[in-house]
């Protein structure tokens, strides 16, 4: 459906929990080294819980290296630096939605390379920034919406003796 890249991700909680997005999406997920934990780390693990069989998630040494995999592809870089909005952007299934590192965000250089596939998530003045798994749900879903939610549940079951 969706590729959701983190560069450089620090706190494995937040990786296991965008892990555990991707599992109910759908997306690939795709890391960019150095990655600040093991992909074996149990914080890792745990926050994605039992969802890792359903997740693809993919290894990269650098970013170039993922965006020479993909020449054709689009890249969305997720910024508070970023001018558009998130939910200005139209996405399509099989677009990459790139978050950075939880204490800098993605490179400046990058940035700027990018700056017209460059948006941001709407947030009061004081606040610095929102925690990356958090981030990552909110453009995926985005995305998700813009394309029907296709291949998704979108309906729930109600068992007689659950309530």
């Amino acid at each position: 459906m969706f590729n959701i890249v983190l560069v450089e991700p620090e706190i494995p909680q937040n990786t296991g929990n965008i892990a555990r997005t991707c599992a109910a999406t759908g997306c690939t997920l795709h890391l960019v080294k150095p990655l600040g934990f093991e992909l074996s780390d149990k914080y890792l693990k745990r926050a994605g819980l039992d969802y890792w069989h359903l997740v693809d998630v993919r290894v990269y040494e650098n970013f170039a290296q993922l965006r020479a995999l993909f020449p054709q592809a689009a890249f969305y870089f997720f910024s508070t630096k970023a001018q558009k909005r998130y939910d200005d952007a139209s996405y399509a299934p099989g677009d990459f939605l790139v978050f950075g590192r939880e204490t800098r965000g993605l490179d400046e250089e990058l940035l700027l390379e990018n700056r017209e596939s460059c948006v941001r998530i709407p947030m009061i003045s004081d606040a610095r920034s929102l925690n990356l798994s958090n981030s990552a749900a909110i453009a995926v879903y985005e995305a998700l919406r813009q394309n029907g939610f296709g291949g998704l549940e979108c309906q729930g079951r109600l068992h007689r003796h659950s309530w």
